[in-house]
């Protein structure tokens, strides 16, 4: 695999595990990924099993810094680390929604609805303070290189 400019903490590994989780969707998964890809959820444009820093996103809206998690039974024994990974994501602006499998195989209208009025929140600013002086390194640890096509990043 060719090197190519991306996220940094972003290694070759990371890229080819996300290519394996994306084979390896859930039922649930494949059920959202179904509806919300291809910008067919208000023309919103969503990434699956895309790798973020040292994390691997369910699936992300970059232009919404939104985060979508679909969690099964293996949740219940990570919560900690969960709860740790959503931390990190929110200081660098991320919100990070969080969904059971049943909600997206039994009441997906629902959780459609929840998405969308996320996206039309505006997203929250990285959280400054203490250790706020590291934040612009960091902040670029965490940010896209620009597109080419436009010049942006995400």
């Amino acid at each position: 695999m060719t090197s190519r400019k991306r996220i940094r903490g972003n290694d070759d590994s990371y890229i080819l595990r996300a290519r394996q989780l994306r084979q390896q969707m859930t039922s649930a998964e494949r059920r959202l990924w179904s509806v919300i890809r291809g910008r067919n959820l208000d023309g919103l444009k969503f990434r699956r099993q895309h790798a973020l820093g040292s994390y691997i996103l369910d699936f992300v809206c970059a232009q919404k810094r939104l985060v979508i998690e679909v969690d099964g039974n293996i949740h219940n024994a990570q919560m900690d680390y969960d709860a740790a990974r959503t931390e990190h994501l929110e200081q660098y602006g991320y919100r990070v929604m969080r969904f059971r499998n049943d909600e997206v195989l039994h009441d997906l209208d629902s959780v459609l609805e929840r998405i969308r009025a996320a996206a039309l929140t505006p997203a929250p600013l990285p959280i400054l303070g203490e250790g706020s002086e590291n934040l612009a390194s960091e902040r670029r640890y965490m940010s896209c290189s620009p597109s080419p096509r436009t010049g942006r990043g995400g």
